[in-house]
């Protein structure tokens, strides 16, 4: 498998022995570009697959050592020799942090193997960071998060208000996000302020600003939220948390462009895009007296709604390959997929919290793993152990069907995945994206 890019596989080998230096013909031959650097300089370096030697001296260098690993996406072998390996800290290093290990002397035949398997995945890794961008973190392939998009893409480049509504957890903000950087404010300010969270005499100093001398304590001007947002957006999360009072403001702010701070008299034009976030029923809330009805109209010009996590459950697997990836450097640990029963259970999962519990639940799973994988237990979930007689949605039973074919492909043809695509009668770029949907890279 040669690199898609430039038709060049290239090794690094970080303080490589003689042993790996009397490699270089046999690999330059399989059309490997080999390079070396010391441990110091092996982060500059630009590579696909990196061997390592660990010996007497590198034991005590194994935290610079898991530095470098850890920084790098490439997939990484060790060489050693097999005195080493009795050692509790040298197997539990490489069975953390390396995708094989190989013995002094080593075997030309079988470090080739390997090394091509390695390039093999470092290339599915990189291909995966290859397709990131505007939707980073509006990840998922279900019906629900592509109707998503589409309304980003229309509403961002436009001005009016936009109301992104939701349970908590969802991922509101992150909408919110994804309309400033596609607009043409991408270049100001983004400025969120949670209403709920602020207590109620401090949120008009907090939305406004104050002068000077405005009320006591006030010691110096103070610019308000909506003023620092100037040129760009501002988004008001839990909007149904602001009191009426303060909604009069807000809304004649909204209609006059022009904002007073606290105990001034000077009107100042502000010319901010805004967003508004909720969880609650805003209906509801106006039917109570709790929210202005022209205040809602106002900000309600165009909508998005963020379906629970339970809603699309065909992307949780991706999601939480995201976040195993993304926590990985948090704990120090490399990045793990998820166990069958794991995945089992995260279906099974009710997600009261969304995608903020699943993210924490990955969080806790990559510090109490002890295997390759993530299993349920780590995670705090339930394992059901029948599942006869219940019934679920059509997408889940798809995505179960999808992923066991996805599996069995892999088992049968572990050394070529175009071999595999083909099985399963799809093109390379469809699996490559598959696997990542199903975190199995």
């Amino acid at each position: 498998m040669q690199d898609a890019t430039n038709g060049v596989r290239r090794l690094l080998m970080v303080d490589p022995c003689d042993a790996c230096r009397r490699l270089l013909p046999t690999l330059q031959a399989a059309g490997w570009e080999v390079s070396s650097a010391s441990l110091e300089d092996a982060s500059a370096r630009d590579f696909h697959v990196g061997m390592v030697r660990l010996d007497g001296q590198s034991l005590g260098r194994l935290e610079r050592i898991r530095a470098l690993l850890l920084q790098n996406a490439g997939e990484w072998i060790a060489v050693l020799s097999a005195e080493l390996l009795p050692l509790q800290r040298v197997r539990d290093f490489i069975y953390e942090w390396f995708f094989d290990f190989h013995t002094l002397p080593l075997d030309e035949a079988r470090i080739r193997i390997a090394l091509g398997r390695a390039y093999g995945m470092s290339r599915l890794r990189q291909r995966t960071d290859e397709q990131r961008g505007p939707w980073d973190d509006l990840l998922g392939e279900s019906r629900a998060m592509s109707e998503i998009r589409r309304l980003i893409t229309r509403f961002a480049p436009t001005d009016s208000p936009v109301m992104i509504r939701g349970e908590s957890g969802t991922g509101k903000e992150v909408v919110a996000r994804a309309l400033h950087n596609l607009s043409r404010r991408a270049g100001e300010a983004f400025v969120a302020i949670n209403c709920g969270a602020i207590p109620e005499n401090l949120i008009q100093s907090e939305l406004f600003g104050h002068e000077k001398g405005a009320f006591t304590g006030a010691h110096q001007r103070k610019v308000g939220r909506i003023e620092a947002a100037d040129g760009g957006t501002l988004l008001l999360d839990e909007i149904g948390d602001l009191p009426l009072e303060l909604q009069a403001n807000l809304l004649r702010f909204l209609q006059e462009k022009h904002i007073e701070r606290v105990g001034g008299s000077r009107p100042i034009a502000v010319n901010v895009r805004v967003l508004s976030a909720t969880h609650i029923d805003l209906e509801q809330a106006i039917r109570e007296g709790r929210f202005r009805e022209d205040l809602y109209y106002r900000l309600n010009v165009l909508q998005i709604r963020m379906p629970p996590l339970r809603e699309r459950l065909t992307d949780l697997p991706q999601l939480a390959a995201h976040f195993a990836r993304l926590y990985s450097s948090e704990t120090g640990r490399r990045p793990r997929s998820f166990s069958e029963t794991a995945i089992q259970a995260m279906l099974d999962h009710p997600w009261a919290g969304n995608i903020r519990e699943l993210a924490n639940r990955v969080r806790r799973g990559l510090v109490l793993a002890e295997g390759r994988q993530i299993e349920a237990e780590d995670m705090g979930l339930a394992v059901s152990v029948d599942h006869r007689g219940s019934l679920h949605t059509l997408e889940y039973y798809r995505l179960q069907a999808e992923r066991q074919a996805l599996g069995e492909a892999l088992r049968q043809h572990t050394n070529n995945l175009s071999e595999a695509a083909r099985a399963l009668g799809i093109s390379r770029p469809t699996f490559y994206r598959l696997l990542h949907k199903h975190g199995l890279l």
